[in-house]
């Protein structure tokens, strides 16, 4: 579980998809493989291990004109684009030539090679990609909230998917999830045989737990186009692409490798300028909205989980199964646990419950939702200080830390990577 805490934080930001896609074929060298006939693969795994996405996607289109109730067909489409939406994002980012060594920046970690000749990126460029992945993330969650078969199962050979990283039309062997995730994890033995024999069944469960990680993904992107970010993107860009369409030209640097001292000079000023005025607020109660469906998708997610009978390759097992992840069981005390985190997460979203800060002593705390509804200017050194907390705080029943010790104490001190996890 050590990778998921690693690892799993980057499914915060926009190359975040990456990650969550990749995490999962470190277990693949536990997996077995099923003996026996096996039925015929479903019609998105040829255009997935192809990375014919855009093809798939328009073929799984036509075929559902015809079979409107194939509900196989429509997760398939729904995963490919997801996945579709995973290359965009990897494109834009070599297209600008995202630099491959970047440190304290988790979700730019994403293997998408060395560009020669990037393209200059400014602040609307990458505003740009943020509203992109945030269409192709609702177009996902649209196909899949259409899906009503219960006992709907997606097979498929994960470790194969392939996605076109620098965008030449052509998804090589190279760009494989396995062996991105082997670029990412130099340390991990996975071969070829083993991510052939990684497959994954997902079910209805799983179609939950996808459409709740476009909610997620959908909150952050919402989060950072409320907010005008031009000055912390033009002034410290540069550590990240090669080309910053920006005033402060002088701050380029020609290698991948910053200096140290460069590195804190920036890390300095970026904490400095993490002070946004609200430009469109009204993606923050979008973003609100978000969250409360990450909540109720996980809800439904484990509902059907917990109703499932078989043991076949599950992705998120429950107490009676195994899942493909070897060495790591789920008990119905972890549950229990996780249901006790979204009625808290929900009650804090929704107000009812207060959030404490260091700084106030009064037994006052952070009304959360009025902070999405009434949103002031975004300063995060002001929030740490506490001044920021200022307009939101009042009376109320706060979360307990007892709450939060004890979900930890559950989850076996890992608390955050299950939650990635399980979502």
């Amino acid at each position: 579980m050590s990778l998921l805490c690693r690892y799993g934080l980057a499914t915060l930001a926009v190359a975040t998809a990456l990650c969550l896609t990749s995490k999962t074929l470190w277990a693949a060298e536990g997996a077995q493989p099923d003996c026996g006939t096996k039925p015929p693969p479903p019609l998105a795994e040829e255009y997935l291990t192809s990375g014919r996405l855009a093809e798939g996607e328009r073929a799984l289109r036509e075929h559902l004109k015809g079979h409107p109730r194939d509900d196989q067909a429509r997760f398939g489409l729904g995963a490919i684009q997801f996945v579709h939406s995973v290359e965009r994002v990897a494109q834009s980012l070599y297209r600008h030539g995202l630099r491959h060594e970047i440190r304290g920046v988790p979700f730019l970690r994403m293997p998408v090679g060395v560009n020669e000749n990037p393209e200059p990126i400014s602040y609307d460029d990458l505003r740009g990609i943020f509203h992109k992945l945030d269409d192709d993330l609702m177009r996902t969650e649209a196909t899949l909230a259409k899906i009503r078969d219960p006992d709907v199962k997606l097979p498929l050979s994960f470790g194969q998917i392939r996605i076109d990283i620098n965008g030449d039309g052509k998804a090589e062997p190279e760009e494989a999830l396995w062996k991105i995730y082997a670029r990412l994890n130099r340390a991990a033995s996975v071969s070829e045989e083993v991510a052939r024999q990684f497959v994954i069944a997902f079910d209805a469960g799983d179609v939950h737990w996808l459409r709740g990680y476009c909610h997620l993904l959908s909150a952050f992107c919402d989060f950072m186009l409320a907010h005008d970010m031009q000055e912390l993107v033009e002034s410290t860009a540069h550590v990240v692409f090669p080309k910053v369409e920006s005033p402060h030209t002088h701050l380029a640097w020609p290698d991948d490798k910053l200096p140290w001292h460069f590195e804190i000079a920036d890390a300095i000023a970026a904490i400095h300028l993490c002070r946004f005025d609200v430009i469109e607020p009204q993606r923050l109660e979008s973003a609100h909205a978000h969250l409360l469906a990450v909540v109720e998708q996980s809800r439904q997610s484990w509902k059907a989980i917990q109703a499932e009978t078989d043991d076949q390759r599950e992705w998120v097992p429950n107490p009676q199964q195994s899942g493909v992840i070897p060495g790591v069981g789920v008990t119905q005390e972890m549950i229990d646990g996780w249901h006790v985190f979204l009625d808290e997460f929900e009650a804090i979203l929704q107000g009812e419950k207060l959030l404490p800060h260091w700084r106030v002593k009064d037994g006052r705390g952070i009304n959360l939702k009025r902070v999405f509804m009434d949103p002031q200017q975004f300063d995060l050194v002001l929030w740490a200080q506490g001044s920021a907390a200022t307009p939101y705080l009042e009376e109320g029943e706060r979360t307990q830390p007892e709450t939060w010790d004890r979900l930890n104490r559950v989850f076996r001190g890992e608390f955050i990577g299950f939650a990635i996890w399980f979502n």
